[in-house]
């Protein structure tokens, strides 16, 4: 008889009111951030240094407010009102955009939006991690990416639809974002959240919280910041597909069409991490990010761009769930915000400093060559995951 655990529908009904918050979020979201590389350095005058900055900027600071925010959750016990606050937040700071008339007026909005990402951020997957137990990690993170990737594919599909009556509309289209913003609010009031008994003394805060995480998760965290050195913002992908394509026209079909990859592969490699192991997955993923990012160094074809870009989908479904379902199998019950936090913190900051070298280095040198160091970041952190890192145990 097939265990309860191997089945999507027995998943808790808190993973699947969590997954369909992701999923009006990232509508919203990615309805606009596939425009925003053409929008900013077109129509608002930025060039490819100031995007790295605005991006790498704002995953920075989200990153950074999940250390602070995961731990306060395992502090006060409390995960749901913070989770709320960040959706919230993000919400309101989203349309906005609309009325941007420099790039330094969408970077404080993108800071904003980000701000709400990184309170919201480790106390929901600290929710998840709490519906979940160590033989259904990996699907639970599974399911939720490939939630989140199913409004990363109905939003760009309405942005093109939306485009396509209305050109160049791209303001209006910005605003309109409103509406999922709120649905996502209003979802957010029927997500119950695991009472748990936190040891707050043992939890800590911020750098004093994650001296004390356990020692696997410890390097684990430093190979993973090898890696983000080299894992720049997907917008210079977009930039790159933009510039082959001649325009932005058709940018959000191929946002689109990339998390039609990701969804799929979300649910292929959650499932997969819980019987093949979290290790191997994450490997394979960084190792199939390296081939992208050394297709985008050396193809000059829009096919070959496209190509690359579609296969870099099976890298988000090998690692984004997986990862998290290796923090939850690492971190002591008492400290998951905290280990989330740490975790999405050495992330983002290593998404600051990528981003923008990585336009520095594209502004100086060109874009293969800044694609080239970020393929050979993703190899070198593949190998070092396996020499460093051990398995987790079968502890649940």
């Amino acid at each position: 008889m097939r265990d309860k655990h191997q089945s999507w529908y027995s998943l808790p009904k808190g993973v699947w009111i969590l997954g369909g918050v992701s999923l009006l979020n990232d509508t919203a979201t990615e309805s606009v951030y596939p425009l925003l590389p053409f929008f900013l350095t077109t129509v608002l005058g930025a060039t490819p240094v100031s995007l790295g900055v605005i991006e790498g900027a704002a995953e920075a600071v989200a990153s950074i407010l999940k250390v602070i925010s995961g731990a306060l959750s395992d502090r006060w016990n409390r995960r749901k009102p913070i989770v709320v606050a960040g959706y919230g937040l993000s919400a309101a700071a989203r349309p906005f955009i609309s009325l941007a008339t420099g790039w330094i007026v969408v970077f404080v909005l993108r800071l904003i939006d980000r701000v709400g990402k990184g309170v919201r951020g480790a106390p929901r997957d600290a929710m998840l991690a709490e519906l979940a137990d160590r033989t259904n990690r990996g699907r639970v993170y599974g399911f939720h990416q490939a939630m989140d990737h199913i409004g990363a594919i109905l939003g760009p599909l309405l942005a093109t639809v939306f485009l396509m009556a209305y050109p160049s509309r791209y303001r209006t289209l910005f605003a309109l974002t409103a509406i999922p913003g709120a649905l996502t609010v209003l979802l957010l009031k029927w997500a119950k959240e695991q009472k748990t008994v936190v040891g707050s003394r043992e939890s800590g805060f911020g750098i004093r919280g994650a001296s004390k995480l356990p020692s696997p998760l410890v390097r684990y965290l430093i190979v993973l910041s090898i890696f983000t050195l080299g894992n720049s913002s997907d917008a210079f992908l977009l930039l790159r597909l933009t510039d082959a394509a001649g325009g932005p026209k058709f940018i959000p079909l191929l946002w689109a069409a990339l998390h039609v990859v990701k969804t799929v592969s979300s649910v292929i490699g959650g499932s997969a991490s819980d019987r093949l192991g979290r290790r191997t997955l994450i490997a394979g993923g960084w190792l199939v990010y390296a081939l992208v990012y050394a297709g985008f160094a050396l193809s000059a074809s829009l096919a070959g761009l496209i190509f690359w870009f579609m296969v870099y989908g099976i890298y988000y479904g090998a690692v984004e769930g997986t990862e998290r379902a290796l923090v939850a199998d690492f971190a002591r019950p008492t400290q998951k915000g905290t280990a989330f936090g740490v975790y999405n913190g050495v992330a983002g900051i290593g998404a600051l400093i990528s981003s923008v070298v990585f336009g520095l280095l594209w502004k100086i040198f060109g874009a293969a060559v800044a694609f080239a160091s970020g393929a050979a970041l993703a190899m070198l952190a593949a190998m070092l995951l396996f020499a460093l890192v051990p398995a987790p145990t079968r502890e649940v």
